[in-house]
């Protein structure tokens, strides 16, 4: 080792902050300006809906089942034809997911085999009490494109016979 080795070190380790320093910031001007995110983030759950306006989600609670942080409740009731929620004989009436307890392993989502709830892209998630950090059913269903394809709805009897539709490759 060289009387000049430890001053070599520190001229060096200078140049890397000297070259940082004259790089340009990256600054993102929050809340105006969104940060991206990568196509496999995963952020707040969201339950999705189908062209029609039905919801995906039949109550089946795969999704509680698969939860390894059991922040998962769903309950389940029989659809009519008079009251449809969801295509099938059953609906989540109610779906409650705790997002303290949350730990967005996405398990939920491969359970899911409707591919109803779905991790999101919204990562501006902020409670005041425990009691918001519950989201509710209302809070994580995705808006209806119109007002004619809100739920539930009345609809002719025998046209939803597949609780499942047929289902396609997952594209990503």
């Amino acid at each position: 080792m060289g009387v000049f080795d430890p001053l070599l070190e520190l001229l060096r380790g200078l140049g890397t902050t000297f070259k940082m320093a004259l790089d340009k910031p990256v600054t993102y001007q929050y809340p105006e300006e969104k940060r991206p995110v990568r196509p496999r983030f995963r952020g707040r759950h969201v339950l999705k809906r189908y062209e029609n306006g039905l919801e995906k989600c039949i109550g089946c609670s795969l999704c509680a089942a698969a939860c390894p942080a059991d922040a998962i409740f769903v309950e389940a009731s029989e659809n009519t034809d008079e009251k449809r929620f969801s295509p099938g004989e059953r609906y989540a009436s109610t779906y409650e997911i705790n997002m303290l307890r949350c730990i967005y392993c996405g398990f939920c989502e491969d359970a899911c085999p409707t591919e109803a709830i779905v991790l999101g892209d919204n990562y501006e998630l902020s409670f005041y009490d425990r009691r918001s950090a519950i989201y509710t059913k209302e809070m994580l269903l995705e808006p209806v494109p119109s007002v004619e394809m809100t739920t539930p709805r009345k609809v002719e009897p025998g046209v939803f016979t597949r609780s499942v539709p047929e289902m396609k490759d997952p594209q990503d």
